[in-house]
């Protein structure tokens, strides 16, 4: 019986694949992104699975069951899955991995564009908040989220040298794990910050003003383009909304949640105790080097990360990449991807041989 209606959803899934896909025939066993998948696909095929088997998983969980036999067998327990802390976002051959960590409330499937960019022979892994399944409570402490996917990290890989990788606050936890790397001894050939800071309150004074001035002159030539009425609702908005998060942020969290409702709850969740872990955290002295990347179009961050990260590290060397904080990685991911390239290239010719 059992056997039965594994087939059953074998060939169940089967069907939706091709749909999805849009090909005649799938095997049961290809992975889904060689087949021509990607995150948004992933969305229709989730939402699909949803209506045939009345059973909603996340999109995210693709990258736990790549393949129809893996979702079958998925499909048969009777909760959803755990996300672990890493997942394979990228296949390779070479040694050591990359570890990339994704920003505040998104998900590993920021990454999938970025990703299939980079050039690199070495297999590239995502770091994964836990709480995103709906199931593990989220941390609120850098700290723990760090010390969290170091023991996967360390579990898969250990010894150095270490590829480290973090976009936006991402980049605090992948710092906080270099840091704890160094404390052990280990050696870390990169650590890549992508738009990555402090919380504001643990910026320089100098640095708050020239924010706040920053925020006031766009905020006064956005209004007074627009009708009384819109001015109006406009401001309404922003007082009644996202208090804990700049506008960045917020865009950041709507542009990754590819994900069906009941999953809304459990992200929000997790970006709570993500920003609370932001505003609680206070990068110490970091003794290596960092890689930063910062977007062109600077809004609600400061222009100059050198003046942050000077102070709170050996060396900090600085490039820029077209677009703002959100659409560096969505829209002008050719680009950072390029970046990442040439850094993955140096840090192993140089670290790693």
């Amino acid at each position: 019986m059992k056997q039965k209606r594994a087939r059953a959803s074998i060939e169940i899934l089967t069907s939706i694949w091709e749909q999805v896909l849009d090909r005649p025939t799938v095997d049961a066993e290809g992975d889904f992104f060689s087949l021509g998948g990607n995150p948004y696909l992933a969305s229709k095929l989730f939402r699909k699975i949803a209506e045939v088997f009345g059973k909603e998983l996340s999109p995210v969980t693709i990258y736990q069951a790549r393949t129809i036999m893996a979702l079958a067998a998925l499909l048969e327990h009777p909760t959803p899955p755990k996300f672990p802390p890493i997942a394979l976002l990228k296949e390779g051959t070479e040694k050591p991995p990359v570890f990339v960590a994704h920003g505040l409330g998104g998900t590993i499937l920021e990454f999938f564009e970025l990703v299939g960019q980079i050039r690199t022979s070495h297999p590239i892994y995502g770091l994964q908040a836990r709480g995103t399944d709906g199931v593990g409570e989220p941390f609120e402490r850098i700290e723990d989220m760090a010390q969290y996917h170091l023991e996967a990290i360390k579990g898969l890989q250990p010894c150095g040298p270490y590829l480290l990788v973090g976009y936006s606050l991402g980049g605090l936890v992948t710092l906080e794990i270099a840091q704890r790397l160094v404390e052990q001894g280990e050696k870390v050939a990169l650590l890549a910050m992508l738009d990555a800071y402090p919380h504001k309150h643990f910026l320089s004074l100098e640095q708050r003003m020239r924010l706040f001035t920053g925020r006031v002159e766009r905020f006064g030539l956005k209004v007074i383009q627009w009708p009384i009425r819109e001015a109006h609702s406009y401001i309404s908005r922003r007082s009644g909304r996202g208090k804990n998060l700049s506008r960045n942020e917020v865009e950041s969290e709507e542009h990754s949640i590819r994900i069906r409702p009941s999953y809304v709850p459990a992200l929000q969740r997790v970006q709570d105790c993500a920003y609370l872990a932001l505003t609680c955290y206070q990068p110490c002295f970091y003794r290596g080097k960092i890689k930063f990347v910062r977007a062109e179009i600077s809004t609600e961050f400061p222009d100059d990360p050198a003046a942050v990260w000077s102070r709170l590290s050996d060396k900090v060397e600085v490039e820029t990449v077209p677009g703002d904080h959100l659409s560096m990685l969505t829209v002008y991911f050719e680009s950072l991807a390029s970046v990442i390239t040439r850094y993955l290239r140096e840090a192993i010719s140089q670290e790693c041989n």
